[in-house]
């Protein structure tokens, strides 16, 4: 098979990749966030937990940046 016979994704099957992809994201962030809030309610003690809450605050946005990058540079 040669570079040119390549089969490319249509708009809908890149959509429907990129939305896979951001669901595995987002899983992953509000799972950093919700241990964080099992840490501060088993410990009694909202520091711990709130540093755990917050580093899935910024997962979530800097995912958010690379999706947003990622989209215009295609577009």
């Amino acid at each position: 098979m040669s570079k040119n016979s390549k089969r490319r994704m249509t708009d809908q099957q890149e959509f429907e990749v990129m939305k896979l992809v951001l669901d595995k994201f987002l899983w992953l962030g509000f799972g950093v966030m919700g241990w964080g809030m099992y840490t501060a309610i088993r410990d009694s003690s909202v520091l711990p937990g709130l540093w755990y809450m917050i580093a899935g605050a910024v997962l979530l946005l800097l995912f958010l940046v690379l999706i947003v990058k990622e989209y215009e540079i295609i577009k």
